[in-house]
């Protein structure tokens, strides 16, 4: 079993508040790709009933990236000066009331201005997620609980087919967006009702000692809006910016158009094709949860906590570049679904890395500031995906698309690996 604290001096009252802490953050992380990811296994059913080209369904399934990039950045701020218990709850409602309302449209226009809403309402999950492991986790032990809340994202992508591909079978494409709808609305009122920030006052003198390992002591300062712009004035966040961008798109052309390819390109049927578009989401479970670990183990020997998890970040996206290439090639289905296994497995890693990342070059009052601002740029990068996998799909075939991405991952990786080289101070 995995101890998500890495010290077997926890605390009892902390580890139990950890525990419920990332249970609710996988659970409403598993929604919040269900949600993302049901356009993408109705894919079919949607352009045949509505009429759209691969070009248009592209435009459709970026749609949610672009409002979700942008809100990226206002998000982190709100997070840090808010709080994620009432951000996310709200948050929570929106995207779920807009995932419904996709169940409801008839028009391509309609289509794209719930997947904006619904972009906007799931801003916050990530930002909060990063803030709710610095407040409950000391900075060396923030791998593990990173990668836990960050295995939710590959989990919600893997069982997305294996549940919404029978209910549309059943029923149509409308009822999977009614369901996960509902389902959201459900963990916002749960999430409100049992999550809480710790409070200094309120704990011991052994509680704070242990949340304060190997930094000071004190409250973290509240983070204003020209501390949020300073941000900018670092190379570390232009890398992180960047860096991200070419890992989540990467990422993003298989959690978009695998389903799709694999019918179109490998021309498997539905039922084969929603198992075979399930087993490599289900390795990236597992390689959020073992890169997590890792980082942990990897930040106490490395130089430094930064270089330590961003070298970790960085043999991942060059894993994914390695791999990418023979899945584009190869003939063989089975050859290419194994190599899109180890691709998504080492993309969440790498996303988990880079989470945690910014909890150690980040100030501790900007922690979901500089994590928004590294998921803007990866969202801006998710955004593109789909429009150009689709695009390039159209125009020749899967094999450039691939490849195309491949190429944008490993400028990312470049970008982590000579940007990102030191802490950013609490002052600047």
């Amino acid at each position: 079993m995995i101890d998500i604290s890495s010290n077997q001096d926890t605390p009892p009252r902390i580890r139990r508040r950890q525990t419920l802490a990332l249970a609710l953050l996988v659970v409403t992380g598993v929604i919040n790709y269900l949600d993302r990811a049901t356009l993408a296994v109705a894919n079919e059913y949607i352009r045949a009933d509505l009429g759209l080209s691969l070009g248009q369904m592209g435009l459709l399934l970026s749609a949610f990236s672009w409002s979700y990039a942008l809100c990226q950045l206002p998000v982190g701020a709100l997070v840090d000066k808010i709080g994620p218990r009432w951000l996310l709850g709200m948050g929570l409602v929106i995207w779920s009331l807009a995932q419904a309302a996709g169940g409801l449209v008839s028009t391509f226009g309609w289509f794209v201005l719930a997947r904006v809403v619904l972009g906007i309402g799931e801003a916050p999950q990530f930002p909060a997620a990063a803030r709710v492991v610095s407040n409950w986790f000391p900075p060396r032990s923030r791998g593990t609980p990173t990668g836990i809340f960050n295995s939710a994202s590959p989990l919600g992508v893997a069982l997305a087919p294996l549940c919404l591909a029978p209910l549309i079978a059943a029923t149509s494409w409308h009822w999977a967006f009614f369901v996960t709808g509902g389902m959201g609305l459900v963990a916002a009122v749960v999430w409100v009702a049992l999550y809480r920030d710790p409070v200094r006052d309120q704990l011991t003198a052994e509680e704070r000692a242990y949340l304060d390992a190997g930094q000071a002591a004190e409250e973290a300062p509240k983070a204003g809006l020209s501390s949020w712009g300073a941000l900018f004035k670092h190379r570390a966040t232009w890398g992180m910016l960047l860096g991200f961008s070419g890992s989540v798109y990467l990422n993003w052309v298989y959690l978009t158009w695998l389903p799709g390819y694999l019918r179109t390109e490998r021309h498997m049927d539905l039922a084969y094709s929603g198992l075979a578009a399930s087993i490599p989401f289900f390795c990236g479970f597992a390689g959020a949860l073992i890169a997590g670990w890792a980082s942990d183990r990897v930040a106490k020997l490395a130089a430094s906590p930064v270089s330590g998890r961003r070298n970790a970040v960085v043999a991942s996206m060059l894993g994914m570049v390695a791999f990418t290439i023979p899945a584009a090639l190869v003939e063989s289905n089975t050859v290419a679904v194994a190599c899109i296994s180890i691709v998504i497995f080492l993309a969440n890693a790498s996303s988990a890395c880079s989470w945690s990342l910014a909890t150690v070059v980040a100030p501790r009052s900007r922690i979901a500031s500089l994590g928004a601002i590294q998921n803007f740029g990866g969202f801006l990068g998710g955004a593109m995906a789909p429009i150009l996998t689709g695009y390039i799909a159209q125009t020749w075939s899967f094999v450039p698309a691939l490849l195309t991405g491949a190429g944008i991952a490993f400028l990312g990786a470049m970008s982590y690996l000579f940007l990102v080289t030191r802490p950013i101070p609490e002052q600047d």
